[in-house]
């Protein structure tokens, strides 16, 4: 990507006359590989820099932000199947106990189902525990400075020039100068 600005320069030739010249800052890019139709009055030189500031801008970015925090959240449990069958087995064993014959079958029957609801029941419960809760809050905004580009100042054969680059220089640079007669 050629990152260039464009300086109106006068440059005098002794024979030739006044003409202008465009200087434009550049960091890279040779003409000398182009066709000459294209080179046209083309030409590169080196400048010297003078000064270099940098140019800032405010930049805002922003963080999300949770907060979490401890609940204390009752949790139901189903019955346990060890309960269920303890109960059944204490439900059947008195059932056994009341009645004779087919009676005595059905109370046992009887007693075991009765005795497997409560004993499942009897082991099922609520019991409470810790859980961590998450939620979103406003967004954190930072602001801070970062180089947005540089003011370079440069001179050319004695006059002092000013360009806007996306990159700081160094001690030199290069500039293209093109040569066309003035209107």
């Amino acid at each position: 990507m050629r990152k260039s600005v464009l300086l109106l320069v006068s440059i005098s030739l002794l024979l030739v006359g006044p003409f202008s010249a465009a200087v434009q800052a550049q960091d890279g890019g040779y003409w000398r590989d182009a066709p000459p139709p294209e080179r046209g009055n083309v030409h590169y030189a080196w400048a010297d820099v003078l000064r270099v500031d940098p140019i800032y801008a405010v930049v805002q970015d922003q963080y999300p932000q949770q907060r979490c925090y401890q609940q204390q959240v009752v949790q139901q449990s189903g019955g346990s199947t060890a309960g269920t069958l303890l109960g059944a087995i204490v439900g059947g064993a008195l059932g056994h106990q009341v009645g004779h014959g087919r009676g005595n079958t059905a109370a046992t029957i009887g007693g075991a189902v009765i005795g497997g609801v409560v004993g499942n029941n009897a082991s099922s419960g609520e019991h409470v525990v810790d859980q961590t809760r998450c939620e979103q809050v406003a967004d954190r905004t930072v602001e801070h400075r970062r180089i947005d580009g540089y003011n370079v100042e440069y001179r050319y054969h004695g006059d002092v020039y000013v360009s806007r680059l996306n990159y700081d220089p160094g001690d030199r640079l290069r500039i293209r100068i093109s040569v066309a007669p003035a209107d």
